[in-house]
């Protein structure tokens, strides 16, 4: 049996900058858990070898040290306005001051100086964007870009090496609690850890394990909106007019037909599309997108997300997404879909023959050719389809025939614990945080959520903290 004063459950980023805050503590023992390989370990057979995903189990892509922020392209949103929900639990200005000192962190190790910056010329973006009927909510964002995001997330595993215990490889089964008191995690292997404090910070790739134990433990869950959509990819020149300003456009549409709200999600300008896979013993692949700060493709891809919120009896919001992308699985040979959105807009598949006669060329090599009506919700579709025409408005060539749609996208982060301002659970002492547990929706502000519980853990404990 082991003891620890507190454990981290998930190395992605919540769980890292929770470590570094705590690593300030000298008299505190911590443990790191993640239940993937270490991050210099981690490779991708599509992304590096252009194979076919298999796919793995975990998913390298998303699950080991530095989670899966350290495949993404490394956009740091530096506004509350965007990344999850921090905003209702610290208040606008609390979350701000937290996004700029989680952006120094990153800056301290390695993460670029140049921020793409709101200027003048977004007036004229919104303006045009509002006749399209639109809404630009203009963001400042730091890009650090794929092959830098792991040097800089290297870093700071290194740093945290001799401060912190880091064991990977590692899977946490369960959380322990006796008679409603916190006592520990218990791991696949049966190993018993016991600790006084827990902050679970699993991750989109452990959302799925998260809403168990929640259920489990009989804590407090509310369903966010599913987001289940397409990643759409076109010519560099087609979004240069907005993705040069402001790198990724954040844009939303509340669609005619539904009134369903639409928005761009993860803009890769020159990048490339990549597969996913959610890992677990049903492994379902998905599709996702990375820029590179060095290596440029000729083309931009984004995600186009329809979020839509479910009421009672249903409750079960990560399971819907997993259905859908299961469909595009079944009818992609196992792998993800891709389709010309003229072939989609004449009720017709996309061949390998259309693909290659095709001006814009996938830069996802394995995706199969396929008709992506057969998979998404008419619902859905119907949406996707009316916001790439408002697009097509304000940057003329998004709803080409020859724009690629590759399905499906999913994001799983659509279960949200009850949880203090804080972050603590309904169980004293422990905490959750991070994409997984629901409260945040990318890298900026899953890494201010390690710091929240972190600091809290800190006060309790009345820790001699190093300046």
């Amino acid at each position: 049996m082991s003891q620890y004063d507190v454990i981290i459950v998930g190395g992605g980023p919540a769980g890292i900058f929770a470590a570094l805050e705590l690593a300030k503590a000298s008299n505190l023992h911590v443990l790191l858990m993640e239940k993937g390989r270490d991050i210099d370990r981690r490779s991708c057979l599509v992304m590096d070898k252009g194979g076919r995903c298999p796919p793995c189990n975990p998913c390298h892509l998303v699950s080991g040290l530095g989670g899966a922020g350290a495949f993404s392209d490394g956009k740091l949103t530096l506004s509350p306005q965007v990344g999850g929900y921090l905003p209702e639990y610290l208040g606008w200005q609390k979350t701000q001051e937290l996004i700029e000192y989680a952006d120094s962190t990153y800056l301290s190790f390695g993460a670029t100086n140049h921020v793409f910056s709101a200027s003048s010329e977004v007036e004229e973006i919104q303006r045009r964007a509002n006749l399209a009927e639109l809404r630009l909510i203009p963001v400042d964002i730091r890009h650090v870009g794929t092959e830098r995001s792991r040097q800089v997330l290297r870093a700071m595993r290194d740093f945290l090496k001799g401060k912190v215990e880091i064991r990977v490889d590692f899977p946490a089964a369960s959380i322990i609690v006796e008679d409603g008191q916190l006592k520990g995690v218990e791991t696949r292997s049966g190993e018993r850890l016991e600790c006084r404090y827990l902050i679970v910070a699993p991750g989109r790739d452990g959302s799925d394990w998260m809403v168990k134990e929640a259920r489990r433990l009989k804590l407090t869950l509310h369903n966010n909106p599913v987001d289940v959509g397409v990643r759409v990819e076109v010519p560099v020149a087609v979004m240069a007019p907005v993705t040069d300003i402001l790198y990724e456009a954040k844009l939303e549409y509340f669609s005619k037909t539904f009134d369903d709200r639409i928005r761009t999600f993860c803009m890769c300008p020159a990048g490339e599309v990549i597969v996913d896979s959610t890992g677990g013993d049903d492994p379902i692949s998905t599709v996702n997108g990375h820029s590179y700060a060095e290596h440029k493709t000729n083309n931009t891809n984004f995600a186009l997300l329809v979020s839509t919120n479910f009421t009672e009896p249903f409750n079960d919001p990560i399971g819907y997404g997993k259905y859908i992308a299961r469909l595009a699985n079944i009818l992609g040979g196992g792998g993800v879909l891709v389709q010309r959105l003229g072939d989609l807009l004449e009720g017709r598949r996309s061949t390998l023959t259309r693909l290659e006669r095709g001006i814009v060329q996938p830069t996802l090599k394995c995706a199969t050719p396929g008709d992506l009506s057969c998979v998404l919700p008419y619902r859905f579709l119907k949406g996707i389809v009316e916001m790439l025409e408002a697009l097509d408005k304000l940057l003329p060539g998004v709803a080409s025939r020859h724009t690629l749609l590759y399905g499906v996208e999913v994001k799983f982060y659509s279960s949200r614990l009850e949880l203090s301002q804080n972050l603590e659970s309904e169980i004293p002492n422990l905490f959750a945080a991070g994409d997984g547990a629901g409260v945040t929706r990318g890298l900026m502000q899953a890494s201010v959520s390690g710091v929240v519980a972190a600091r809290e853990i800190l006060r309790r404990v009345g820790a001699d903290v190093a300046p």
